[in-house]
């Protein structure tokens, strides 16, 4: 099956009003900017953001491109803010415009994990003490105190990979490679983009991180050129 499709914009064509949305990223490293940009003209709006950090690094290409045109109704993030400057984020949250879940970031990549292999959820001693366990079940084993953390799962996963073959097979490149295969697993519909598209049957079985059974499209990004953190 080909999944490859012409445009980011044909990409996102069903991303609804109201769609929670997993953006693959971390900094700078792995984030989905062509097709971030290709949701901001589509005007998608009240999405729930399941990401790493709420974006300001990039803020022409990155979440923040979402976040100053209204699109964001909620994020739910392990690095939200910046320490060094005041992110639209920020400003938002700051002043009750958007809403805010932060998450440990283990319990955060785990918790989407779960989401992708089936399990509701899972105990975790992380957070125990501190603002995460409030209004969370709380249970003791072998003396030691834990928390229930649910599941996270999406309506869409917004992933970038390095390259694919036609039939949505993925490999990644260096760090870029962070929350996106655990993404691809946790949506109900997984889109990609890639730097390169190549024949099926063309990439090393061994190589592939994400099998194409998790992917629904793929779509060739546009080159950003970004500094490292």
């Amino acid at each position: 099956m080909d999944k490859v499709v012409s445009s980011a914009q044909e990409a996102v064509a069903d991303v609804t009003d109201g769609s929670t949305i997993m953006f693959g990223g971390f900094g700078v490293s792995g984030i989905p900017f062509t097709l971030i940009r290709a949701l901001r003209h589509k005007g998608t709006k009240n999405i729930t953001a399941i990401i790493n950090n709420a974006g300001g690094r990039l803020a022409n290409i990155d979440l923040a491109v979402l976040v100053k045109n209204r699109q964001i109704k909620k994020v739910i993030a392990s690095y939200p803010v910046y320490p060094w400057f005041v992110s639209p984020f920020e400003e938002q949250y700051l002043k009750g415009e958007v809403e805010l879940e932060i998450i440990p970031q283990g319990t955060f990549v785990e918790r989407i994990r779960a989401g992708g292999a089936g399990i509701a959820g899972f105990y975790t001693p992380t957070g125990v003490g501190t603002v995460v366990e409030n209004g969370k079940e709380k249970r003791s084993f072998n003396g030691k105190e834990y928390l229930l953390e649910l599941a996270l799962a999406a309506d869409f996963a917004l992933i970038k990979a390095h390259k694919a073959d036609k039939m949505g097979n993925l490999t990644y490149r260096l760090t870029a490679r962070n929350f996106n295969p655990v993404m691809a697993t946790a949506a109900r519909i997984t889109i990609a983009e890639v730097d390169e598209v190549v024949e099926t049957g063309e990439l090393d079985p061994e190589t592939v991180i994400t099998p194409g059974i998790y992917v629904n499209r793929v779509v060739k990004g546009e080159k950003y050129e970004v500094r490292f953190e």
